[in-house]
């Protein structure tokens, strides 16, 4: 009987029928954990999120809190739990979950400086750990990757500040290897500057993470270096709108002085003023993506890294 109901190939159609039907008119219900302890399984998803500088201290990029719905209902579709987990990137969290069984997979969200934290990701190749990350599938990342196209957003963010006259567009976010996403978003701004036959000026480049704070840094940051700009694109919408709260109070007027873009469209950007421009990621697919890419490696079958598109979402920060 529990073959036909776990869906095992040996078992016929029409066997599989009459168990099927047999079992609902006695409402008997499989024990996930009992199936699971004679596979060896506990039915169980790790969702580990690391901190990240947020304004109201969660510590939680609101855009991964975004994804837990569709997470959630996802699994539960394919008979998985989710558990949920905090963890400082100081942890031997990589250890932890691999060898007390807590969970069959793994899925990462937040985890900082990437060239820190990928030693620990070779680690869990290396070990055979089932393992997905939320990243940048054009980086090489190790694991499977889900991420968003954080070039072409970059590119479409960008074009569409110069389509509106804009010429000197400052980008805000650090772009390097140890933050490829952001990096990826980089390439987007510098491939619309050559498609418009524009050169990029490094004064116009400013570090910052994703954060309001950083964001208001970076406004510092440009003021003294002096260099004029009319439009800035930040690679988060938290430093977007850190970015314009400074841009105000120093009597910059948003979007008639200086134009901002942001990238996540967080539902903070909708209610800033004035309303954000962004990026959109989609919160809903990438949830569903990470589940099953997971769940895919922890039933033995192929996952690959996917790549999600990404929709301009035009407000009133960079319109006049």
């Amino acid at each position: 009987m529990s073959r036909a109901l776990s869906g095992n190939p040996a078992v016929s159609a029409e066997t599989r029928a009459r168990v099927l039907a047999a079992a609902e008119q006695l409402q008997y219900k499989v024990d996930k954990n009992a199936s699971g302890l004679r596979r060896q399984q506990s039915r169980t998803i790790a969702l580990l999120f690391f901190e990240d500088p947020t304004p109201d201290e969660t510590l939680i990029n609101p855009f991964y809190l975004s994804m837990v719905g569709s997470m959630v209902r996802t699994c539960a579709a394919h008979g998985y739990d989710l558990l949920i987990s905090f963890q400082q990137l100081s942890d031997d969290w990589h250890v932890d979950y691999e060898d007390s069984r807590k969970a069959d997979g793994i899925i990462l969200l937040g985890y900082g400086d990437y060239t820190l934290y990928r030693p620990r990701l070779e680690q869990l190749v290396r070990r055979g750990a089932h393992f997905v990350c939320w990243g940048n599938p054009r980086a090489g990342e190790f694991g499977i990757v889900v991420g968003s196209d954080n070039e072409g957003g970059g590119f479409e963010a960008t074009r569409h500040l110069l389509g509106t006259g804009r010429r000197q567009v400052a980008f805000v976010g650090t772009a390097s290897d140890a933050y490829p996403e952001f990096l990826d978003r980089y390439a987007g701004y510098v491939r619309a500057h050559d498609q418009a036959n524009l050169s990029v000026l490094d004064g116009l480049r400013v570090d910052a993470g994703p954060s309001e704070e950083e964001g208001r840094a970076a406004v510092a940051e440009l003021e003294q270096r002096r260099v004029p700009y009319d439009a800035i694109f930040a690679a988060s919408d938290l430093a977007a709108i850190g970015a314009m709260k400074a841009l105000q109070e120093k009597g910059r007027r948003v979007p008639q002085d200086v134009a901002v873009v942001g990238f996540d469209d967080l539902s903070a950007a909708g209610y800033s003023t004035p309303p954000l421009t962004t990026v959109a990621q989609d919160a809903r697919a990438a949830g569903v993506a990470l589940v099953e890419a997971l769940i895919e490696r922890i039933e033995g079958r192929d996952s690959a890294a996917t790549l999600l598109p990404v929709t301009l979402k035009v407000r009133g920060s960079s319109l006049v």
